[in-house]
């Protein structure tokens, strides 16, 4: 079996954590039960370019016991967790290509290996193994079936390719189930950017200014987090409407340029390029902190910080500090990644069940598809949504109401007025 990780030898301590981030991922599990029995992706070949985290082993686990023959590479050279890595190599056989602290050249080779094999199903966090079929290995796409779409910003750039008439296969939309951003991105994300910033500053966040870049649900399940542990948050938007909405949630309001005068911690969540740039770094206060909790490293204007330093050095593990010619310090968490993959675990599984029983069944779905879709982005099946809302449910110990026949006859008719 080829594959290419950093130490097999880790494989023990990675089997441990697999395990324990197994026990709140009931949805899951109990899909890899179905899957075992009734082997609904045998003869498929699904390559996977994912966080390579607990979570996501067992993910790939479930697939690989649905009959699934599994590849996987990383969608962040940051991200991997290298005991993973080889725990599902040396306990499950399943190929991965990932190593922490990859370089770009080799983040990349990690890809193609994975789609060397010629997969029948990809699945994406951020499409870069999508884009890199459409740039490199056109050839392929005939031979993909569909894949499915982890984040929003993979999403973006796949409605755009579809868009434009570029997209060469179909896509689910996985991250817009309700059941995935709604949580994931809202809860998910809100926990473990703060959970990265303290590991890597073990900074107070009461009292603190915290400025939040992007209202979307990461950003809103992030300065919520940070409300609630004491900030005052400031929301820096571009979109009337999100901004109305977090001034109503009881958030200040302002231009980025304003907020950088006052803040001391910086997140970013928009998917877009430059959003913390050389006008607010030449305003931050001193020793301020700044992060990105966007897919790509581009929302802050690292070039810019760059030029403007006269020297740098690593002040903690995962931290940057840039020196600038006025004295100012200006700190720079996960070398502007993932804040909290790069500074710490990603997300709880226990909200990655839900995220992850969305990509099990979608695979599943185009697995059985006996016609071939378009060349669109498709959202998810509303049964798959509401089937993992419903297991979640169960899984908690909650019950809800069901409606009666009559109100059921209710809803569907137009006759009963006032």
């Amino acid at each position: 079996m080829d594959y290419d990780i950093k130490d097999v030898g880790l494989a023990d301590k990675g089997e441990n954590r697999i395990e324990w981030a197994s026990t709140n991922m009931p949805v899951v599990l109990s899909i890899r039960e179905r899957f075992r029995k009734e082997r609904p992706l045998k003869g498929i070949k699904v390559s996977c370019c994912l966080h390579v985290t607990t979570e996501t082993a067992n993910l790939v686990i479930t697939l690989k016991e649905g009959g699934a023959e599994v590849y996987l590479c990383a969608s962040n050279p940051l991200s991997t967790q290298d005991d993973v890595s080889a725990a599902l190599v040396k306990n499950h056989g399943i190929p991965v290509f990932a190593i922490n602290g990859e370089d770009r050249d080799i983040y990349y080779s990690h890809i193609r290996s994975v789609l060397n094999v010629e997969p029948h199903i990809t699945v994406d966090d951020g499409a870069d193994l999508v884009s890199t079929v459409h740039k490199e290995m056109r050839g392929l796409a005939g031979k993909i079936v569909g894949g499915t779409e982890e984040t929003t910003t993979g999403v973006v750039r796949l409605k755009s390719m579809a868009n434009k008439g570029e997209l060469l296969y179909p896509i689910i939309a996985v991250n817009d189930a309700q059941t995935k951003h709604l949580f994931d991105n809202r809860y998910g994300t809100g926990q473990s950017t703060i959970d990265g910033i303290l590991r890597a500053t073990n900074t107070l966040i009461a009292g603190s200014t915290f400025v939040v870049c992007g209202y979307g649900w990461c950003g809103k399940g992030l300065a919520m987090r940070a409300k609630g542990m004491g900030a005052r948050v400031i929301i820096c938007e571009v979109d009337p409407i999100k901004a109305i909405e977090a001034v109503l949630d009881g958030y200040l309001v302002m231009p980025f340029v304003e907020a950088a005068k006052v803040g001391d911690i910086f997140v970013t969540v928009t998917g877009d390029i430059r959003v913390i740039h050389k006008g607010g770094f030449e305003v931050m206060k001193d020793n301020a902190l700044v992060a990105n909790a966007g897919h790509f490293d581009v929302e802050i204007d690292l070039k810019a910080l760059e030029e403007m330093a006269k020297g740098k050095r690593t002040v903690r593990d995962g931290v940057t500090q840039f020196l600038l010619e006025d004295g100012r310090r200006i700190n720079l968490l996960g070398e502007g990644r993932l804040v909290n993959l790069s500074c710490a675990e990603g997300h709880p599984s226990m909200v990655m069940d839900m995220s992850f029983a969305n990509q099990a069944l979608c695979i599943e779905y185009l697995a059985l598809l006996r016609e071939r879709l378009e060349n669109k982005v498709y959202p998810v099946p509303e049964e798959i949504d509401r089937e993992i809302a419903r297991l979640k449910l169960i899984t908690m110990g909650v019950t809800i109401d069901e409606l009666t026949e009559e109100q059921k006859e209710y809803l569907r008719s137009w006759e009963i007025g006032t």
